[in-house]
């Protein structure tokens, strides 16, 4: 049985979704910017504008990932501070999500160590296409004057 303190952590820690959704906005604009001033000055390195659409697809998909994360948030946080038993709590939380289409009848009852399992995988999941954002960036700020000889 998960306790109202370990709702309240998984809350807290899906919350970090946030931070990492803001630096990949950033690499996400700063590619766009990059990929965009290549096709406005006129001379189009293909290698820096594959970088700079990888770069922003990555951003896109991690946005996905951050809006569900920050909704599982809200969730675990919305069921620590209720003051319903947790079976009250559970209950309440399935029917809402069914009736907005937001889960099947069949995955109500879920005991709440598959629903933080869950939620955490989201987070890493967000993680990882941010870290791959990162990487990416810094591989093509790395590679950046290499690519001016072979353009």
């Amino acid at each position: 049985m998960i306790s109202d303190m370990e709702l309240h952590t998984v809350a807290s820690l899906l919350r970090r979704g946030h931070s990492l959704d803001q630096l990949s906005t950033g690499l996400t604009l700063l590619a766009a910017l990059l990929g965009l001033a290549q096709l406005l000055v006129g001379s189009v390195n293909p290698w820096l504008l594959c970088f700079s659409v990888v770069i922003f697809l990555l951003g896109v998909l991690q946005k996905y990932w951050a809006q569900r994360v920050a909704f599982d948030a809200d969730l675990f946080q919305r069921m620590a501070d209720s003051t319903q038993s947790l079976a009250e709590r559970t209950y309440t939380l399935d029917q809402a999500l069914t009736a907005l289409g937001l889960q099947p009848v069949e995955r109500s009852g879920r005991l709440w160590t598959e629903r933080r399992h869950g939620a955490l995988l989201l987070l890493r999941r967000q993680s990882l296409l941010l870290a791959t954002q990162v990487v990416l960036t810094l591989g093509l700020i790395l590679a950046s004057p290499w690519l001016a000889f072979s353009g």
